[in-house]
């Protein structure tokens, strides 16, 4: 499997001239984006990192993300994307764990990037178009005056690049590795599954870099693409974007479709270049995707995958889409995969009964970072990551997700884990117990709510429980309700029964059985 960073010299060297990637009225071209990675490589050298050295990246989209990404492989750091909707505290947690020496941030975030300057005094800081935090350099000014050396380091499959936070299967922040090896992996897996881009392949990139959109860089890259990138998501924007950049692909969550259909004078002629329409993340109602394909066409590919073996596990392909009873299904597995389904007894389970899901591939994880007993929990002796996903399988070979193992909680796109959000409100002094569960939205399609039991003689408002979480967690994993009960549902043995809170919820939602 070849190294990441092998692929990025390939497609500069092949591609030099073409554009690689455009941002707000500005492009660069693959052999520029090229040599602003040897130069910023050579500044993060030139301020004493080395290979495996831990750099954190607190940018949003932007005309440099991709060379600054690209410099990380070239020189063998690894990178630490922080997510900017994440809090301080878990900023806070993320730099402390992973040792990074180094932050890239870019002005907007400027603000968090001096908070986080001040509660760790040792974290060196760079700008990205801007002074560093601490009115240090900024990282354009100072590749300016470097040439463009490639860095002479020696690299190998092993060597980590990316150390990417999930509360994914586990509940809790984990940053999960991946290796020159696993990461080039992860763009053969895209080409071989997903799309075939050629040299006049724009894909549209709206949600953040860092995560699932980002994997599709270095594929488009290989074959003479552009990344034509937005700094965020709004729908009307997005939609005039594909018209304006002849966008040929995009990738969207469930909940970014459904707010694109939603567009007044949302018209088919505005989409004349679309090719395909990639999308997974999250649970995708049947309506919403039903409604997209009379209007948009035939286009839709799903995957079904996660951080610790992305992008695609398996694929529900354009021709499955035909079949409405395959639109409850999260597609066959991916074509350099091993998936198997394995029951609590560890037998395979016949054709229609439930099992987890386990995968093997080239572009899984390495593990989690300094987590050996999670590893072993979710590794399994010989080479498998177990998904927490309960699945059955039809006689075709067709996954269908059934529950999740854990209570997960998939909100526009992010992960939230019950677990954190009641942590965030047992610290309010009114909370005796409580629990949390999704519940259906017609937005985010699912909704964190919940469950709260005050202390005998205590008071407090639903806006007081909101702003306890929020001053620990994500806005995103804030309830958009909370409901004041008696008491806690609780099996004989006193374990909280989500599924009790959760079920009333979800009567009558069709939406709910279905799982990519």
């Amino acid at each position: 499997m070849p190294l990441a960073a092998e692929l990025v010299q390939r497609g500069a060297q092949r591609f030099p001239a073409r554009t690689a990637v455009v941002f707000e009225g500005r492009s660069l071209t693959y052999r520029e984006v090229d040599e602003a990675a040897r130069r910023f490589a050579g500044v993060l050298a030139g301020r004493g990192l080395r290979k495996g050295d831990r750099v954190a990246l607190l940018a949003g989209n932007g005309l440099w993300s991709i060379p600054l990404d690209f410099a990380c492989l070239k020189a063998g750091l690894v990178r630490v994307p922080l997510n900017p909707r994440l809090s301080l505290r878990e900023h806070r947690q993320m730099l402390a764990e992973t040792g990074a020496c180094l932050m890239v941030h870019t002005p907007e975030l400027g603000e968090r990037a001096d908070r986080l300057r001040v509660d760790l005094p040792g974290l060196a800081m760079l700008g990205l178009g801007a002074r560093g935090a601490d009115g240090g350099p900024d990282l354009l000014l100072e590749a300016a005056e470097l040439r463009p050396d490639p860095p002479e380091i020696a690299l190998a499959p092993s060597d980590p690049v990316l150390l990417l936070y999930t509360s994914g299967t586990t509940g809790t922040l984990k940053a999960v590795m991946h290796t020159q090896g696993s990461y080039g992996a992860i763009a053969v897996n895209i080409l071989a599954n997903l799309l075939s881009p050629a040299r006049d392949s724009v894909m549209l990139h709206a949600a953040s870099l860092i995560h699932a959109s980002g994997t599709f860089v270095l594929p488009y890259w290989l074959r003479g693409g552009t990344a034509a990138v937005l700094r965020s998501f709004e729908p009307a924007t997005f939609l005039d974007a594909i018209e304006r950049h002849r966008a040929t692909e995009v990738n969207l969550v469930p909940t970014m479709l459904g707010m694109l259909l939603g567009v007044a004078g949302e018209s088919r002629a505005e989409l004349s270049s679309l090719r395909r329409v990639i999308y997974g993340a999250s649970p995708m109602p049947r309506p919403v995707i039903s409604e997209a394909i009379e209007r948009w066409g035939p286009i839709f590919r799903q995957y079904y995958g996660q951080t610790e073996a992305p992008l695609c596990i398996s694929v529900l392909d354009e021709a499955d889409h035909d079949d409405p009873d395959l639109l409850a299904s999260c597609g066959h597995p991916a074509v350099d995969a091993e998936v198997r389904l394995v029951a609590d007894d560890g037998s395979e389970p016949a054709a229609g009964e439930v099992g987890e899901i386990q995968v093997r591939a080239p572009f899984q994880m390495a593990g989690y970072h300094r987590a050996d007993a999670l590893n072993a929990e979710m590794l399994t002796n010989d080479g498998w990551v177990r998904t927490r996903d309960l699945a059955r399988r039809d006689e075709r070979g067709y996954l269908f997700l059934v529950d999740r193992r854990s209570d997960m909680i998939v909100t526009g796109g992010y992960n939230v884990y019950p677990k954190e959000v009641e942590d965030a409100l047992l610290t309010h002094p009114a909370v005796a117990e409580c629990a949390v569960v999704g519940a259906p939205d017609p937005t985010w399609v699912e909704a964190v709510v919940a469950f709260v039991a005050l202390r005998p003689g205590t008071h407090a408002t639903e806006a007081e429980l909101q702003a306890a979480v929020r001053a620990r967690l994500a806005g995103y994993k804030v309830p958009k309700r909370v409901e004041l009960v008696e008491g806690i549902p609780k099996s004989p043995v006193g374990k909280i029964l989500r599924r009790a809170l959760r079920e009333p919820l979800w009567a009558g939602e069709p939406s709910r059985e279905r799982w990519p």
